[in-house]
């Protein structure tokens, strides 16, 4: 069986991109190698990743089109080259036709909707595009129980044909450490030994939702420690702390991560945060918040600045503990996640 594995880039990166890289990875480990390495499409792809030597690279190039029509571009285009690449399963982790497991990180109108943001025509292909991928796959795997309802109630999908599987995470990676490791952590990010620390890593400031923490914690003794892109205006009890390459020691630093998204399918973060020991502080609309045990996490109403403010000082007050990995509510390894997607690629294959 050959499998195919679809996404933007094949790079370091964020949301379904850094999925894929870690299919990529799991697939390996599975025996997918040698011969039977998956063939992966991507409109970028980082020839210096070792982990290129795991797949075998098609990129589709789609720069010299304007960008509202890149995604219909490379969906045609695919078809082409996984025929060529005589892929059996092809694992969608971005919009494309013909996946036969489309894998849902979000939704189009699900964002829209969250957001309050008014379809424009661009948005009416993207939406077009990704019925399309979920009326032609055999299997869509839900990021989330809130990816589920979604597809459900606003594509029309049949609950039989939705999977729910958590997104993985590196255990290895993403683990706690001892408190004496913790201290010079804390000392070498520049947080005071009795500061409370509450972690906001974002490259989208604004969707996930820092002027609303600003708002909220005005004047209140709190640093929030910003990872990822600078912010453009800095409140006073903001500190910016730069790329945080390593964000899982930036995480072990903190006393709490901090969101506050208007909408967030499933949001890594939080799972990355307790499996390194720190609670979280989160929206109510947030997709992972089923899949934190009670004790490691603080949930505010989302958009409410008020509650978030209440909920800040209740968590800051209270003993500031750290969390077990039990507070994880699934089986998060990434060769776990991968065994579950090959049983459906093979279902598949066999039906076939």
């Amino acid at each position: 069986m050959r499998i195919g594995i679809s996404a933007n880039a094949l790079k370091f990166s964020g949301g379904l991109e850094r999925y894929a890289m870690d299919l990529v990875r799991g697939f390996a480990r599975a025996g997918f190698d040698g011969r039977r390495k998956p063939a992966f499409f991507a409109r970028k792809i980082d020839l210096a990743l070792l982990e290129i030597r795991l797949v075998e690279p098609h990129r589709i190039k789609v720069s010299f089109l304007p960008g509202k029509l890149r995604d219909a571009y490379f969906s045609w285009m695919l078809k082409r080259a996984r025929k060529k690449a005589k892929v059996d399963v092809l694992i969608g982790c971005n919009r494309v036709e013909g996946s036969e497991i489309a894998i849902c990180g979000g939704t189009h109108i699900g964002f829209l909707h969250a957001t309050g943001r008014r379809e424009k025509r661009s948005d009416t292909r993207q939406i077009a595009l990704e019925r399309r991928q979920y009326a032609q796959a055999d299997v869509i795997v839900a990021h989330s129980d809130m990816m589920r309802d979604e597809l459900r109630t606003l594509y029309g999908i049949d609950e039989g044909k939705i999977r729910v599987l958590y997104p993985p995470v590196d255990a290895m990676r993403f683990s706690p450490v001892d408190d004496a490791r913790r201290a010079r952590l804390r000392e070498q990010f520049g947080f005071g030994r009795n500061e409370a620390v509450l972690l906001f890593p974002s490259s989208s400031h604004e969707r996930k939702g820092l002027p609303l923490i600003e708002k909220a914690l005005a004047g209140m003794n709190v640093v929030i420690a910003v990872a990822g892109r600078a912010p453009e205006h800095q409140a006073l009890n903001v500190r910016y702390i730069g790329y945080a390459k390593n964000i899982e020691d930036a995480y072990r630093a903190a006393d709490f991560t901090i969101l506050a998204s208007s909408y967030e399918p499933f949001g890594l973060v939080g799972i990355e945060s307790v499996m390194c020991g720190t609670p979280v502080i989160f929206p109510a609309c947030i997709g992972c918040g089923d899949a934190i045990a009670d004790d490691a996490k603080h949930i505010f109403q989302s958009g409410d600045v008020a509650d978030l403010c209440r909920i800040v000082e209740v968590a800051v007050r209270s003993p500031r503990e750290r969390v077990s990995g039990d507070a994880v509510r699934y089986d998060a390894r990434i060769d776990a996640h991968v065994g579950a997607l090959i049983e459906l690629a093979r279902e598949i294959a066999g039906k076939r």
